[in-house]
């Protein structure tokens, strides 16, 4: 076996040796993730009052402007199509 293949096989060895021991003692980083997830969920959720309602402001406000910005655009829509049908009623030069 050349040094090359023979670094490769350890290097195999030595990877699957650490995830028989992760096995047996049953440590994963998939389950460190899960066990901090759960532990995140037990914890009460921090709310700031303040922030919550300056935000639902914020949405309404947005939503207002949409709104307002739809029915812009809407009329005119209708305007430019009112407009189109003039200039092809009047006669031409």
């Amino acid at each position: 076996m050349s040094s090359g293949q023979l670094t490769a096989v350890l290097i195999v060895a030595i990877v699957m040796f650490a995830s028989v021991i992760r096995a047996i003692f049953g440590v994963s980083h998939h389950r460190r993730r899960l066990r901090r997830g759960r532990d995140e969920e037990r914890l009460p959720p921090v709310r700031d009052e303040a922030e919550t309602v300056r935000l639902r402001e914020e949405v309404k406000m947005l939503k207002e402007r949409l709104a307002v910005l739809e029915r812009i655009t809407v009329e005119k829509e209708n305007s430019l199509a009112r407009e189109i049908e003039q200039l092809r009623d009047e006669p031409r030069r």
